[in-house]
């Protein structure tokens, strides 16, 4: 986590205060520990079983995460009414992309562990002391939806302290901790985001918490997130062929969570005839209904009476036609979000009419709503370049950097040009007309220039409908009873609350408005990695790939660290947050962006698993990374030992799992293994079996070197 910031608190201990000696610990935010661990696992492949764990069993029974994660548990945050910072609430995407991201790792070192988990019921639900408000309160008022227990918070803490972080654990009714399988854990994460469906417009962000990118915080409630549609797209597909390929045949779930699984996808199965064209926005707010009560009966009933220990039997194949169901919907998502520039929209609004329908409008274009349909794995090739020829002409690229905003920069209204209201609006509307007329300035007033403003003590449209309430008790009843509606659309349509976002549409730091926000620049590069490394080994058209790999190195030259310090305005190698207009980059910390370019380098050295095999396909490495002279290598071993190796001129090297691995080109392919009794094994195909990929993972020292001969036609010679 950020320890600039005044809500973070956190006490990491490095050595014993007895004796000095080392301690392995960690504490941090939910989404700070597990997008760097994300990087961690490539280096130390061996933990990914405890990330999972680690993951999954501090998520909730309703499908989301609490806030912090140390080594000896879980925290949440608590209603403190003499702190200014403390908040609650969930936020959205983390457990969808930072979960799967651990598994396809798992699936890739090693296949068939995510089956042999299915029906293991070895994981628990952490026990959070918040309370989501029911569907029909939650359309009422989408941005209040969570309350704090009081009594649930108190009851967790005495348990912790008597049992240790099995405290902190959900109990079925008999008292007994709530055991549950892989499968139902999926299964609740998946549920938790559909039940907030809403067709052609997102993922209903209605948990107080907004999603990744919290500058656009003040969409919650009425925000709908295609980023997290592109991410569930991406887990559904990947879950649908883990378990299609599977030889288990049924797994078990609560049956509390079975009846919410039936609930979804029955609304589901009732609409998929939709699918056909544009759903209007009387079938949106059907659909929304259908799967909101779903989710809102089955929290309830774990709120009132806890999980009965009863399990029920579920095939995988009922498993699998119910996420085939979904991504139709998502899909179809997906599509009806491209719009005319050939971009993706990434936040939408969402509006309940008084006719029983949902509505959608659009923000602008942003920079996360492209990597995110990016990472969705959904787009073809043809689509990929596209969306980036498209991205690089739009108003999202900011030439001075040579790279990409959040958002396209604009000119915020000056002070005098806010707050004035059509002359023709306030005539049309016989209450505020009477109102100025008499002089009565708790609505509206006109000034010395005949221009009408409403009060300027309201701060939002709530402070408004009080005031219009206190007016009802007065001789102007009939007439705030007749224009109520009128009234407030005007204000809305005068200061356009509902499309604010936060500080992304109002600050000029921070991820304000003319800001690069280098961790997401970070992503975008990633994301390309992904869709070249798919178009390699779908063989597409060796034209399409040259342009994709064109587009990777364009974004990658905008990185921090290929540029002068006059022109990032830090040190290059330093990573920073952000990059206002007009400035350098700005609040140096460590942040995610790491975790992104050390994937990015991976990438483009070529280090591949598949079915628990390492491998070397450096179809994105240049030729002109090889060595220009000889050079002595410098590295610690496995076993902590500081070690050096002689380099010829035309050779790269870098380590993997802490072996070094040395690249040169040649005529033909080979892969040379060396191991610690000094004996080598040589092959022509540039993947490790499945034996030896295990001692690189396990890091048992069996291997000293890997030297990788690659075909010169290989790597690019740009």
């Amino acid at each position: 986590g950020d320890p600039s910031r005044p809500w973070n608190w956190f006490s990491i201990n490095t050595r014993s205060e007895k004796d000095g000696s080392k301690i392995l610990d960690y504490q941090g935010n939910w989404r700070d520990i597990f997008q760097n661990w994300e990087a961690l696992a490539h280096a130390y492949p061996a933990f990914i079983d405890s990330m999972v764990y680690k993951f999954l069993n501090a998520s909730t029974f309703d499908g989301y995460n609490p806030y912090r994660v140390t080594k000896d548990g879980f925290d949440w945050e608590t209603i403190e009414p003499d702190n200014p910072w403390s908040y609650i609430g969930y936020w959205g995407d983390h457990q969808i992309i930072y979960l799967l991201k651990f598994l396809e790792f798992m699936e890739d070192h090693e296949p068939g562990r995510l089956e042999h988990l299915f029906d293991q019921a070895c994981f628990v639900y952490a026990n959070v002391p918040y309370r989501i408000k029911s569907y029909e309160d939650t359309l009422k008022n989408p941005k209040d939806t969570i309350e704090f227990n009081h009594e649930s918070d108190k009851e967790i803490h005495g348990l912790k302290e008597r049992l240790g972080a099995d405290g902190a654990l959900v109990r079925n009714d008999q008292g007994d901790i709530h055991t549950v399988t892989f499968a139902e854990k999926i299964l609740a994460t998946v549920l938790a985001k559909l039940s907030n469906f809403i067709p052609e417009g997102g993922i209903w962000m209605n948990t107080q918490r907004p999603d990744w990118n919290d500058a656009n915080n003040a969409l919650v409630g009425n925000g709908v997130s295609m980023v997290t549609l592109s991410y569930l797209r991406r887990f559904l597909y990947f879950f649908r062929n883990v378990l299609a390929a599977s030889e288990t045949k049924n797994t078990h779930i609560s049956s509390e969570l079975l009846v919410f699984l039936n609930g979804v996808s029955q609304t589901l199965s009732r609409h998929q005839h939709l699918l056909s064209g544009k759903i209007n926005d009387q079938d949106r707010k059907h659909i929304l209904d259908g799967v909101g009560q779903a989710g809102s009966a089955y929290r309830t009933q774990i709120y009132q009476q806890s999980f009965s220990g009863s399990k029920q039997a579920v095939s995988l194949d009922e498993i699998v036609q119910f996420f085939d169901l979904s991504l139709r919907f998502l899909e179809h998502s997906i599509e009806a979000n491209k719009r005319p520039d050939q971009l993706y929209h990434a936040y939408n609004l969402m509006t309940v009419n008084t006719d029983d329908s949902v509505s959608i409008s659009y923000l602008s274009e942003m920079l996360e709503g492209q990597v995110a349909v990016l990472s969705s794995k959904y787009l073809s090739t043809s689509d990929v370049v596209a969306l980036l020829d498209h991205l690089k002409k739009s108003q999202l690229f900011r030439p001075d950097q040579y790279s990409y905003l959040l958002y396209p920069n604009k000119d915020l209204p000056g002070f005098f040009e806010k707050n004035n209201l059509p002359k023709t609006a306030v005539e049309q509307s016989t209450l505020l007309t009477r109102l100025v007329a008499d002089g009565q300035a708790d609505i509206i007033e006109k000034d010395i220039n005949g221009v009408y403003h409403f009060n300027s003590n309201f701060k939002n449209a709530g402070d408004l409908s009080a005031a219009l309430n206190e007016l009802s008790k007065t001789p102007y009843a009939s007439l705030v009873a007749e224009d109520q509606k009128r009234v407030l659309q005007l204000f809305e349509d005068t200061f356009n609350h509902k499309a604010f976002t936060g500080r992304s549409g109002t600050f000029y730091g921070y991820e304000g408005l003319g800001s690069i926000y280098w961790h997401m620049v970070s992503k975008l590069q990633l994301a390309v990695m992904e869709c070249c490394q798919k178009a390699v080994d779908d063989e597409e058209n060796p034209e399409l790939i040259k342009q994709l790999l064109a587009h990777y190195y364009d974004i990658n030259e905008g990185i921090g660290v290929h540029k002068s310090p006059a022109l990032y305005g830090a040190f290059p190698t330093d990573p920073y947050s952000h990059t206002p207009a007009g400035k350098g980059a700005q609040q140096p910390g460590m942040t995610g962006q790491v975790k992104e370019d050390i994937l990015s380098r991976f990438g483009e050295l070529g280090v591949l698993v598949k079915n628990g095999r390492l491998g070397f396909n450096p179809c994105l490495l240049r030729e002109s990374e090889f060595l220009k002279e000889v050079t002595v290598f410098e590295y610690v071993d496995v076993r902590q030992q500081t070690r050096q190796l002689p380099l010829e001129k035309g050779s790269l090297c870098f380590t993997y799992c802490q072996v070094p691995i040395v690249y040169t080109l040649a005529a033909e392919n080979r892969l040379t293994i060396t191991y610690q009794n000094g004996t080598t094994s040589v092959g022509n195909e540039l993947s490790m079996d499945q034996n030896d990929s295990r001692k690189i993972f396990d890091r048992t020292g069996e291997i000293v070197q890997i030297q990788v001969q690659i075909k010169a036609s290989t790597v690019s010679a740009e």
